[in-house]
């Protein structure tokens, strides 16, 4: 049967000879997973760019109880970035996130529209923003924790949790900014030093770990820190 939805794409893997696996976020499925045959040729209908990780597409799918695999009928970017992948901060960020979100919705197989509208509109304000958007990727993992269901009170409560697993001494300007993070949405502009940055973001996916169970090293961080600093 035949379904129209929203996606975002998250991940892809070869398969063959010039087939790929896409893992992608739908709105009406949550997690799913979708092969593309020929997409590695020359001559291909739909072009590898699209299936760049959290690329926002409308798609027509196909959805078969029984099958882990699914099919795309139809695919259209909508709408395509204008900076995220040509912007080395913003790409930067955009892989760091994927590879987040990878871990994270794995297992999301539930329809979950709230959460879904949340990551799409927060990937296009930050495409769209042109200044002040170093610390997006922190404000965005904060606020997600609230669609998924363990968004911490305040500062003191996230970091007592992480201390339970994590050896984490945050200083007082430190805790400050998270708990910024943690009471404003992503349009409202915190400032952190790179140093500040560095140590949230240790906290943050300690945090994440914690709540998952899912995942352990995060490849892309040592590449983020090295271009934002």
């Amino acid at each position: 049967m035949l379904h129209k939805t929203k996606g975002i794409v998250i991940s892809h893997v070869k398969y063959g000879e010039t087939s790929i696996i896409i893992q992608i976020y739908t709105e009406k499925f949550g997690i799913q997973s979708y092969i593309e045959n020929g997409v590695r040729k020359a001559k291909a209908k739909n072009k590898m760019a699209i299936f760049q990780p959290l690329t926002l597409l409308d798609l027509v799918v196909y959805k078969k109880s029984n099958s882990s695999i699914n099919r795309i009928s139809e695919i259209k970017v909508s709408p395509p970035f204008r900076s995220i992948p040509y912007e080395i901060i913003k790409s930067s960020m955009g892989i760091f996130l994927a590879e987040m979100l990878n871990h994270i919705l794995r297992g999301e197989e539930d329809e979950n529209p709230l959460m879904f509208e949340f990551i799409e509109k927060s990937l296009v304000y930050f495409d769209q923003k042109e200044s002040f958007y170093v610390n997006f990727h922190l404000q965005f993992l904060i606020q997600l924790t609230a669609f998924l269901g363990f968004k911490p009170a305040n500062a003191h409560e996230m970091i007592q949790e992480v201390s339970d697993f994590h050896h984490v001494k945050l200083r007082p300007d430190e805790i400050q900014k998270l708990e910024e993070l943690i009471e404003n949405d992503i349009s409202e502009e915190v400032k952190l030093t790179g140093e500040q940055r560095q140590q949230l973001i240790k906290v943050i996916i300690f945090f994440y770990q914690i709540h998952s169970h899912s995942f352990k090293e995060i490849k892309s961080l040592k590449i983020l820190h090295e271009v934002l600093n």
